[in-house]
């Protein structure tokens, strides 16, 4: 479950970042490079979004995506002490930091030998999929599809010792010349109680920045930020424990399903 709940906040975001920032604006030029869907229309507020399109609650929606955008990237941009977690895994690095506002932040590193076009596909796009090489996911449904780059979701973990959780996501995406970011926060749902048997979670951010790894192409580096409030009754310092380790184990899921399909890469 704990897996789940840090592969899910996933509704699913890494010091060579500075090179990240350099190049201007962040997560997954590479559009050259790499095969991606068209560029979606900014949704961003100001940008090329036609606001009669939707609802006071799905522009709500929107503006919340964009400001869990910024907070991101402002962390990203300007990082903070970044502290060394002891996660034993040789493809992977995990540190945090606590920051104002979001209590515990993870930070995981790692490269995958995927361009990342396909990553951005499997993250985003192909989301409700996830469930298919993640075992520690039930179901993923997309609710509301706002325009091109944002989603409103509905994740429910598999059954563990420690019981399940669900979560309602906003998940909103950015496409720049030098990555794509694909971020997450909790939504709020009226409509929508926990399921039964699970308690409701939340994610206070996530992001994930994709990044094509220089002088190779076909290969991503992946920065993933991510704070979570498990709820019940999880003690923090066991969540703090176990969250970093979960985030490794989503990479490695995902390398095993990156694996399986290298012949369609």
């Amino acid at each position: 479950m704990l897996q789940a709940t840090v592969k899910l906040c996933c509704g699913i975001a890494h010091d060579h970042l500075r090179r990240l920032w350099g190049e201007g604006e962040q997560n997954f030029s590479y559009f050259s490079a790499f095969t991606l869907a068209p560029k979606a229309r900014c949704t961003e507020p100001g940008g090329d979004i036609s606001t009669h399109r939707f609802s006071g609650t799905d522009l709500s929606y929107i503006h919340q995506g964009e400001r869990a955008l910024q907070r991101a990237l402002s962390i990203l941009q300007h990082p903070p002490s970044w502290q060394a977690e002891a996660v034993l895994d040789a493809g992977a690095a995990v540190s945090s930091a606590v920051l104002p506002g979001l209590g515990r932040v993870f930070r995981v590193e790692a490269v995958l030998a995927a361009p990342v076009g396909w990553l951005h596909r499997e993250l985003f796009e192909e989301l409700e999929q996830m469930p298919r090489w993640n075992p520690s996911l039930s179901r993923v449904e997309v609710l509301q599809r706002l325009g091109e780059d944002t989603l409103v979701t509905h994740e429910v973990t598999a059954t563990s010792p420690v019981g399940r959780r669900d979560f309602v996501s906003v998940r909103h995406r950015r496409r720049t010349q030098a990555a794509v970011y694909l971020v997450g926060t909790a939504a709020r749902l009226e409509w929508l109680p926990a399921q039964e048997g699970c308690v409701r979670a939340e994610t206070r951010l996530s992001c994930i920045a994709l990044q094509p790894l220089a002088g190779d192409p076909g290969c991503t580096r992946v920065t993933w930020l991510l704070s979570v409030d498990l709820k019940g009754w999880i003690p923090a310092a066991v969540t703090d424990r176990v969250l970093p380790r979960c985030q490794v184990d989503f990479i490695g899921h995902l390398r095993r399903h990156l694996s399986n399909l290298s012949g369609c890469l």
